[in-house]
Protein backbone atom coordinates (compact mmCIF):
# COMPACT_ATOMS: atom_id res chain seq x y z
CA UNK A 1 0.00 0.00 0.00
CA UNK A 2 0.93 3.21 -0.63
CA UNK A 3 1.87 5.35 2.45
CA UNK A 4 1.67 9.14 1.31
CA UNK A 5 -2.50 10.08 1.75
CA UNK A 6 -4.49 11.24 -0.90
CA UNK A 7 -5.78 14.93 -0.27
CA UNK A 8 -9.65 15.11 0.20
CA UNK A 9 -11.31 18.77 -0.20
CA UNK A 10 -14.68 19.30 1.18
CA UNK A 11 -16.59 21.70 0.04
CA UNK A 12 -19.71 22.09 2.21
CA UNK A 13 -20.19 20.73 5.68
CA UNK A 14 -23.88 20.29 6.05
CA UNK A 15 -25.85 17.12 6.45
CA UNK A 16 -24.23 15.22 3.77
CA UNK A 17 -20.94 16.92 4.12
CA UNK A 18 -21.14 16.31 7.90
CA UNK A 19 -21.54 12.48 7.06
CA UNK A 20 -18.88 12.59 4.24
CA UNK A 21 -16.52 13.72 7.04
CA UNK A 22 -17.27 11.42 9.91
CA UNK A 23 -17.62 7.94 7.83
CA UNK A 24 -14.13 9.41 6.01
CA UNK A 25 -12.70 9.05 9.69
CA UNK A 26 -14.38 6.30 11.13
CA UNK A 27 -13.46 3.91 8.62
CA UNK A 28 -10.17 5.17 7.48
CA UNK A 29 -8.57 2.29 7.22
CA UNK A 30 -10.99 0.20 5.70
CA UNK A 31 -11.26 2.80 2.77
CA UNK A 32 -7.32 2.79 2.55
CA UNK A 33 -7.46 -0.98 2.61
CA UNK A 34 -9.97 -0.94 -0.48
CA UNK A 35 -8.42 2.43 -2.28
CA UNK A 36 -4.63 1.08 -1.80
CA UNK A 37 -3.54 3.89 -0.23
CA UNK A 38 -4.68 6.35 3.19
CA UNK A 39 -7.27 9.26 2.45
CA UNK A 40 -6.47 12.41 4.50
CA UNK A 41 -9.06 15.30 4.40
CA UNK A 42 -6.73 18.18 3.71
CA UNK A 43 -9.69 21.07 4.72
CA UNK A 44 -13.22 21.45 4.94
CA UNK A 45 -15.04 24.86 3.19
CA UNK A 46 -17.76 26.41 4.83
CA UNK A 47 -19.92 29.40 5.21
CA UNK A 48 -20.17 29.89 9.18
CA UNK A 49 -16.61 28.95 10.52
CA UNK A 50 -17.97 28.93 14.07
CA UNK A 51 -20.26 26.90 14.08
CA UNK A 52 -19.26 23.47 15.94
CA UNK A 53 -19.14 20.47 13.74
CA UNK A 54 -18.68 17.15 15.21
CA UNK A 55 -15.53 15.30 14.32
CA UNK A 56 -14.18 18.15 12.10
CA UNK A 57 -10.56 18.70 13.58
CA UNK A 58 -11.17 23.26 13.33
CA UNK A 59 -7.68 23.84 11.95
CA UNK A 60 -9.52 22.49 8.53
CA UNK A 61 -12.26 24.40 8.39
CA UNK A 62 -11.67 27.39 5.91
CA UNK A 63 -14.48 30.40 4.49
CA UNK A 64 -12.04 30.70 1.51
CA UNK A 65 -13.51 27.16 -0.76
CA UNK A 66 -11.53 28.87 -3.86
CA UNK A 67 -7.51 28.99 -2.40
CA UNK A 68 -8.57 25.37 -0.87
CA UNK A 69 -9.36 23.71 -3.85
CA UNK A 70 -6.43 25.63 -6.07
CA UNK A 71 -3.85 24.53 -3.38
CA UNK A 72 -2.32 22.41 -5.96
CA UNK A 73 -1.99 19.34 -3.71
CA UNK A 74 -5.51 18.31 -3.42
CA UNK A 75 -6.01 15.05 -4.95
CA UNK A 76 -9.92 14.77 -5.21
CA UNK A 77 -12.37 17.74 -4.14
CA UNK A 78 -16.09 16.33 -2.95
CA UNK A 79 -18.81 19.28 -3.57
CA UNK A 80 -21.62 19.15 -1.78
CA UNK A 81 -22.95 22.56 -1.21
CA UNK A 82 -25.63 22.75 -4.06
CA UNK A 83 -26.59 25.15 -6.54
CA UNK A 84 -25.02 26.68 -9.22
CA UNK A 85 -22.52 28.69 -8.36
CA UNK A 86 -19.84 29.16 -6.90
CA UNK A 87 -20.29 25.28 -6.97
CA UNK A 88 -20.02 25.48 -10.87
CA UNK A 89 -16.88 27.41 -10.62
CA UNK A 90 -15.17 26.09 -7.99
CA UNK A 91 -15.28 22.62 -9.99
CA UNK A 92 -13.71 23.66 -13.16
CA UNK A 93 -11.03 25.54 -10.70
CA UNK A 94 -10.17 22.16 -8.76
CA UNK A 95 -9.71 20.67 -12.75
CA UNK A 96 -7.37 23.18 -13.75
CA UNK A 97 -5.49 22.65 -10.75
CA UNK A 98 -5.27 18.97 -10.65
CA UNK A 99 -8.15 18.05 -9.06
CA UNK A 100 -10.77 15.10 -9.42
CA UNK A 101 -14.59 15.74 -8.02
CA UNK A 102 -16.98 14.02 -6.79
CA UNK A 103 -20.21 16.01 -6.15
CA UNK A 104 -23.57 15.42 -5.71
CA UNK A 105 -25.12 18.80 -7.15
CA UNK A 106 -28.15 17.59 -9.56
CA UNK A 107 -29.11 20.92 -10.70
CA UNK A 108 -25.50 22.14 -11.28
CA UNK A 109 -25.07 18.49 -13.59
CA UNK A 110 -28.60 19.28 -15.41
CA UNK A 111 -27.34 22.88 -16.64
CA UNK A 112 -24.14 22.49 -17.77
CA UNK A 113 -23.04 18.95 -17.34
CA UNK A 114 -21.96 19.01 -20.47
CA UNK A 115 -19.26 22.13 -20.11
CA UNK A 116 -17.84 20.06 -16.68
CA UNK A 117 -17.66 16.43 -18.29
CA UNK A 118 -15.97 18.73 -20.64
CA UNK A 119 -13.38 20.72 -18.55
CA UNK A 120 -12.64 17.07 -16.84
CA UNK A 121 -11.41 15.65 -20.29
CA UNK A 122 -9.25 18.82 -21.19
CA UNK A 123 -7.49 18.15 -17.83
CA UNK A 124 -7.19 14.98 -17.98
CA UNK A 125 -9.51 14.22 -14.89
CA UNK A 126 -12.89 12.50 -13.32
CA UNK A 127 -15.86 13.86 -12.53
CA UNK A 128 -18.12 11.27 -10.82
CA UNK A 129 -21.88 12.43 -9.21
CA UNK A 130 -23.90 8.79 -8.07
CA UNK A 131 -25.15 11.21 -5.28
CA UNK A 132 -26.81 13.44 -7.38
CA UNK A 133 -30.03 11.16 -8.30
CA UNK A 134 -31.74 8.61 -5.70
CA UNK A 135 -29.61 9.06 -2.61
CA UNK A 136 -28.02 6.06 -1.73
CA UNK A 137 -29.36 4.20 -4.79
CA UNK A 138 -26.54 2.91 -7.22
CA UNK A 139 -28.18 4.03 -10.62
CA UNK A 140 -25.58 5.92 -12.33
CA UNK A 141 -23.27 3.50 -12.72
CA UNK A 142 -25.25 0.65 -13.59
CA UNK A 143 -26.19 2.93 -16.13
CA UNK A 144 -23.28 4.20 -17.12
CA UNK A 145 -20.91 1.04 -16.63
CA UNK A 146 -23.12 -2.49 -16.23
CA UNK A 147 -25.39 -1.48 -19.19
CA UNK A 148 -23.11 0.13 -21.36
CA UNK A 149 -23.40 -2.47 -23.73
CA UNK A 150 -27.29 -2.85 -24.09
CA UNK A 151 -30.13 -0.45 -25.20
CA UNK A 152 -31.76 1.43 -22.73
CA UNK A 153 -35.34 2.18 -23.75
CA UNK A 154 -36.79 3.57 -20.79
CA UNK A 155 -36.61 5.25 -17.45
CA UNK A 156 -39.47 5.48 -15.05
CA UNK A 157 -39.30 6.33 -11.87
CA UNK A 158 -40.30 7.76 -8.37
CA UNK A 159 -36.56 10.01 -7.69
CA UNK A 160 -37.57 12.45 -4.79
CA UNK A 161 -38.72 11.16 -1.43
CA UNK A 162 -40.70 14.17 -0.24
CA UNK A 163 -43.19 14.08 -2.84
CA UNK A 164 -43.56 10.51 -2.30
CA UNK A 165 -44.15 10.57 1.20
CA UNK A 166 -47.03 12.84 0.56
CA UNK A 167 -48.67 11.17 -2.43
CA UNK A 168 -48.54 7.87 0.06
CA UNK A 169 -49.73 9.69 3.18
CA UNK A 170 -52.67 10.72 0.62
CA UNK A 171 -53.17 7.21 -0.23
CA UNK A 172 -52.79 5.31 2.48
CA UNK A 173 -54.64 8.04 5.34
CA UNK A 174 -57.82 10.38 3.25
CA UNK A 175 -55.32 13.06 3.97
CA UNK A 176 -56.01 16.01 1.37
CA UNK A 177 -52.68 17.41 -0.08
CA UNK A 178 -51.70 20.30 2.70
CA UNK A 179 -52.37 18.24 5.79
CA UNK A 180 -49.75 15.64 4.35
CA UNK A 181 -47.32 18.29 3.39
CA UNK A 182 -47.60 19.65 6.58
CA UNK A 183 -46.48 16.12 7.99
CA UNK A 184 -43.67 15.67 5.86
CA UNK A 185 -42.12 19.17 6.87
CA UNK A 186 -42.61 18.55 10.62
CA UNK A 187 -40.96 15.07 10.11
CA UNK A 188 -38.27 16.78 8.05
CA UNK A 189 -38.90 15.30 4.91
CA UNK A 190 -39.94 18.68 3.52
CA UNK A 191 -38.07 21.60 3.27
CA UNK A 192 -39.44 25.29 4.91
CA UNK A 193 -39.82 26.12 1.07
CA UNK A 194 -40.68 23.13 -0.31
CA UNK A 195 -41.65 24.35 -4.40
CA UNK A 196 -38.44 22.53 -5.97
CA UNK A 197 -39.82 19.26 -4.13
CA UNK A 198 -43.27 19.45 -5.12
CA UNK A 199 -43.23 21.78 -8.07
CA UNK A 200 -41.08 18.68 -9.90
CA UNK A 201 -38.32 20.52 -10.09
CA UNK A 202 -35.65 18.81 -8.07
CA UNK A 203 -37.13 15.22 -9.75
CA UNK A 204 -36.99 17.77 -13.46
CA UNK A 205 -33.22 18.37 -12.96
CA UNK A 206 -32.56 14.17 -12.21
CA UNK A 207 -34.43 13.41 -14.79
CA UNK A 208 -32.23 15.10 -17.08
CA UNK A 209 -29.08 13.49 -15.65
CA UNK A 210 -30.51 10.35 -16.40
CA UNK A 211 -32.09 10.49 -19.93
CA UNK A 212 -28.23 12.15 -20.74
CA UNK A 213 -26.82 8.51 -19.55
CA UNK A 214 -29.47 6.51 -20.64
CA UNK A 215 -29.52 7.58 -24.23
CA UNK A 216 -26.23 8.74 -24.85
CA UNK A 217 -27.42 12.32 -25.78
CA UNK A 218 -27.22 15.85 -24.12
CA UNK A 219 -30.59 16.17 -22.60
CA UNK A 220 -30.51 20.00 -20.15
CA UNK A 221 -32.89 20.70 -17.67
CA UNK A 222 -35.00 23.27 -20.25
CA UNK A 223 -35.56 20.03 -22.41
CA UNK A 224 -37.47 18.10 -19.10
CA UNK A 225 -41.36 18.71 -19.48
CA UNK A 226 -42.39 19.59 -15.43
CA UNK A 227 -45.55 19.34 -13.55
CA UNK A 228 -45.64 19.46 -9.61
CA UNK A 229 -48.36 17.53 -7.28
CA UNK A 230 -49.84 20.14 -5.59
CA UNK A 231 -53.01 19.75 -7.75
CA UNK A 232 -53.31 16.34 -6.90
CA UNK A 233 -56.52 16.11 -4.25
CA UNK A 234 -58.17 13.17 -2.39
CA UNK A 235 -60.62 12.41 -4.97
CA UNK A 236 -57.94 12.02 -7.52
CA UNK A 237 -56.82 8.97 -5.60
CA UNK A 238 -60.45 7.76 -4.52
CA UNK A 239 -60.72 7.52 -8.70
CA UNK A 240 -57.30 5.61 -8.80
CA UNK A 241 -58.72 2.96 -6.04
CA UNK A 242 -61.46 2.72 -7.97
CA UNK A 243 -59.95 1.63 -10.74
CA UNK A 244 -57.14 -0.36 -9.38
CA UNK A 245 -54.56 2.31 -9.47
CA UNK A 246 -52.58 4.80 -7.60
CA UNK A 247 -50.86 7.98 -8.29
CA UNK A 248 -47.05 8.98 -7.93
CA UNK A 249 -44.88 11.77 -9.17
CA UNK A 250 -42.85 10.32 -11.87
CA UNK A 251 -39.55 10.79 -13.79
CA UNK A 252 -40.34 9.23 -16.89
CA UNK A 253 -37.60 9.39 -19.89
CA UNK A 254 -38.25 7.39 -22.73
CA UNK A 255 -36.47 7.08 -26.22
CA UNK A 256 -39.22 7.06 -29.20
CA UNK A 257 -40.36 3.89 -31.24
CA UNK A 258 -38.21 4.53 -34.33
CA UNK A 259 -35.30 5.51 -31.73
CA UNK A 260 -35.30 8.28 -33.67
CA UNK A 261 -35.55 10.52 -30.56
CA UNK A 262 -35.73 11.24 -26.75
CA UNK A 263 -38.29 12.68 -24.58
CA UNK A 264 -38.01 13.29 -20.71
CA UNK A 265 -41.12 14.32 -18.24
CA UNK A 266 -41.94 15.04 -14.71
CA UNK A 267 -45.80 15.05 -13.90
CA UNK A 268 -48.08 12.62 -11.61
CA UNK A 269 -49.58 10.03 -13.04
CA UNK A 270 -51.96 6.88 -12.38
CA UNK A 271 -50.20 3.65 -12.46
CA UNK A 272 -51.64 0.13 -11.61
CA UNK A 273 -51.72 -1.49 -8.23
CA UNK A 274 -49.47 -4.27 -10.07
CA UNK A 275 -46.53 -2.46 -11.46
CA UNK A 276 -43.61 -2.93 -8.86
CA UNK A 277 -43.65 1.30 -8.46
CA UNK A 278 -46.74 1.55 -6.95
CA UNK A 279 -45.64 -0.47 -3.57
CA UNK A 280 -42.85 2.37 -3.09
CA UNK A 281 -43.40 3.66 0.21
CA UNK A 282 -43.01 6.46 2.43
CA UNK A 283 -40.12 8.75 1.58
CA UNK A 284 -38.11 6.46 -0.65
CA UNK A 285 -37.00 6.35 -4.03
CA UNK A 286 -37.04 3.44 -6.60
CA UNK A 287 -36.69 3.33 -10.55
CA UNK A 288 -37.85 1.29 -13.37
CA UNK A 289 -35.00 0.37 -15.90
CA UNK A 290 -36.11 -0.87 -19.24
CA UNK A 291 -33.67 -2.35 -21.77
CA UNK A 292 -33.35 -4.92 -24.67
CA UNK A 293 -30.96 -7.76 -23.54
CA UNK A 294 -31.29 -7.29 -19.63
CA UNK A 295 -35.42 -6.47 -19.91
CA UNK A 296 -36.73 -4.75 -17.15
CA UNK A 297 -34.31 -3.72 -13.73
CA UNK A 298 -35.77 -2.45 -10.75
CA UNK A 299 -33.55 0.13 -8.26
CA UNK A 300 -34.62 0.67 -5.05
CA UNK A 301 -33.56 2.70 -1.59
CA UNK A 302 -33.71 5.53 0.44
CA UNK A 303 -33.38 8.29 -1.69
CA UNK A 304 -32.01 11.23 0.31
CA UNK A 305 -30.54 11.99 3.88
CA UNK A 306 -27.10 12.76 5.13
CA UNK A 307 -26.02 9.17 5.36
CA UNK A 308 -27.80 7.70 2.59
CA UNK A 309 -26.45 10.27 0.14
CA UNK A 310 -22.98 9.92 1.69
CA UNK A 311 -22.82 6.21 0.78
CA UNK A 312 -23.05 7.23 -2.79
CA UNK A 313 -20.51 10.11 -2.43
CA UNK A 314 -18.15 7.47 -0.59
CA UNK A 315 -18.51 5.05 -3.33
CA UNK A 316 -17.41 7.54 -5.82
CA UNK A 317 -14.42 8.85 -3.50
CA UNK A 318 -13.26 5.76 -3.48
CA UNK A 319 -13.44 4.49 -7.30
CA UNK A 320 -11.84 8.17 -7.84
CA UNK A 321 -8.84 7.36 -5.93
CA UNK A 322 -8.37 4.52 -7.24
CA UNK A 323 -8.26 5.83 -10.58
CA UNK A 324 -5.48 8.53 -9.49
CA UNK A 325 -3.40 5.70 -7.74
CA UNK A 326 -3.83 3.90 -11.80
CA UNK A 327 -3.05 6.96 -13.43
CA UNK A 328 -6.74 6.39 -15.22
CA UNK A 329 -9.73 8.00 -15.68
CA UNK A 330 -13.38 5.86 -15.46
CA UNK A 331 -16.01 7.26 -18.03
CA UNK A 332 -17.05 10.53 -19.04
CA UNK A 333 -19.45 11.76 -20.66
CA UNK A 334 -21.36 9.35 -23.77
CA UNK A 335 -23.31 11.90 -26.00
CA UNK A 336 -22.43 10.04 -28.92
CA UNK A 337 -26.07 9.48 -30.48
CA UNK A 338 -26.89 13.13 -29.94
CA UNK A 339 -30.69 12.25 -30.84
CA UNK A 340 -33.12 14.98 -30.65
CA UNK A 341 -35.58 16.00 -27.49
CA UNK A 342 -38.98 15.92 -28.79
CA UNK A 343 -41.81 18.30 -26.92
CA UNK A 344 -44.53 17.04 -24.55
CA UNK A 345 -46.66 17.15 -27.13
CA UNK A 346 -45.12 13.96 -29.37
CA UNK A 347 -45.58 11.94 -26.21
CA UNK A 348 -47.91 8.85 -26.71
CA UNK A 349 -49.60 8.25 -23.28
CA UNK A 350 -53.30 8.22 -21.40
CA UNK A 351 -54.96 10.26 -20.06
CA UNK A 352 -57.37 10.14 -16.90
CA UNK A 353 -60.15 13.45 -17.50
CA UNK A 354 -62.79 14.18 -14.59
CA UNK A 355 -65.52 16.34 -15.90
CA UNK A 356 -68.17 18.24 -13.96
CA UNK A 357 -71.20 18.21 -16.43
CA UNK A 358 -74.70 18.73 -16.39
CA UNK A 359 -77.22 15.94 -15.99
CA UNK A 360 -79.03 15.86 -18.70
CA UNK A 361 -79.66 13.59 -21.72
CA UNK A 362 -77.22 13.74 -25.08
CA UNK A 363 -73.71 15.11 -22.31
CA UNK A 364 -72.08 12.19 -23.12
CA UNK A 365 -72.41 12.01 -27.00
CA UNK A 366 -71.32 15.73 -27.18
CA UNK A 367 -68.45 14.92 -24.79
CA UNK A 368 -67.53 11.56 -27.26
CA UNK A 369 -67.77 13.93 -30.35
CA UNK A 370 -64.43 15.63 -29.20
CA UNK A 371 -62.96 13.21 -28.61
CA UNK A 372 -63.39 11.67 -32.19
CA UNK A 373 -62.82 15.19 -33.49
CA UNK A 374 -59.54 15.06 -32.06
CA UNK A 375 -58.31 11.38 -32.94
CA UNK A 376 -58.48 10.38 -29.37
CA UNK A 377 -60.35 7.22 -28.74
CA UNK A 378 -62.17 6.53 -25.07
CA UNK A 379 -61.40 3.04 -23.38
CA UNK A 380 -63.78 3.77 -20.01
CA UNK A 381 -66.36 5.63 -18.95
CA UNK A 382 -67.76 6.24 -15.84
CA UNK A 383 -71.05 8.70 -14.87
CA UNK A 384 -72.34 9.54 -11.77
CA UNK A 385 -75.26 11.97 -11.62
CA UNK A 386 -77.42 13.78 -8.51
CA UNK A 387 -79.86 17.23 -8.51
CA UNK A 388 -79.13 18.11 -12.06
CA UNK A 389 -75.11 18.00 -11.66
CA UNK A 390 -73.04 15.15 -12.92
CA UNK A 391 -69.49 13.74 -12.91
CA UNK A 392 -67.99 11.87 -15.93
CA UNK A 393 -64.50 10.19 -15.38
CA UNK A 394 -62.73 9.19 -18.73
CA UNK A 395 -59.59 7.41 -19.57
CA UNK A 396 -58.13 7.29 -23.28
CA UNK A 397 -56.34 5.16 -25.13
CA UNK A 398 -52.64 6.08 -26.18
CA UNK A 399 -52.19 9.38 -28.29
CA UNK A 400 -50.39 12.28 -28.59
CA UNK A 401 -50.27 14.44 -25.64
CA UNK A 402 -50.82 17.43 -27.88
CA UNK A 403 -54.25 15.64 -29.13
CA UNK A 404 -55.46 14.99 -25.47
CA UNK A 405 -54.48 18.65 -24.35
CA UNK A 406 -56.05 19.88 -27.59
CA UNK A 407 -59.23 17.77 -26.28
CA UNK A 408 -59.44 18.98 -23.36
CA UNK A 409 -59.20 22.60 -24.06
CA UNK A 410 -61.69 21.70 -26.39
CA UNK A 411 -63.74 20.02 -23.71
CA UNK A 412 -63.79 23.10 -21.55
CA UNK A 413 -65.78 25.27 -24.23
CA UNK A 414 -68.83 23.16 -24.46
CA UNK A 415 -71.80 24.37 -22.34
CA UNK A 416 -72.90 21.53 -20.93
CA UNK A 417 -69.14 20.83 -19.20
CA UNK A 418 -69.46 22.76 -16.28
CA UNK A 419 -65.43 22.23 -15.23
CA UNK A 420 -62.62 19.84 -15.74
CA UNK A 421 -61.94 18.87 -12.27
CA UNK A 422 -59.28 16.74 -12.56
CA UNK A 423 -56.50 15.99 -15.53
CA UNK A 424 -54.12 13.14 -15.06
CA UNK A 425 -51.51 10.86 -17.45
CA UNK A 426 -51.88 6.88 -17.07
CA UNK A 427 -48.75 5.17 -17.03
CA UNK A 428 -47.15 1.74 -16.50
CA UNK A 429 -49.73 -0.50 -18.52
Amino acid sequence: MRTRPLKVALLGCGVVGSEVARIMTTHADDLAARIGAPVELAGVAVRRPGKVREGVPAELVTTDATALVKRGDIDVVVEVIGGIEPARTLITTAFEHGASVVSANKALLAQDGAALHAAAEVHGKDLYYEAAVAGAIPLIRPLRESLAGDKVNRVLGIVNGTTNFILDKMDTTGAGYQEALDEATALGYAEADPTADVEGFDAAAKAAILAGIAFHTRVRLDDVHREGMTEVTAADFASAKQMGRTIKLLAICERAEDGGSVTARVHPAMIPLTHPLASVRGAYNAVFVESDAAGQLMFYGPGAGGSPTASAVLGDLVAVCRNRLSGTTGPGESAYAALPVSPMGDVVTRYHISLDVADKPGVLAQVATVFAEHGVSIDTVRQQGKDGEASLVIVTHRASDAALGGTVEALRKLDTVRGVASIMRVEGE
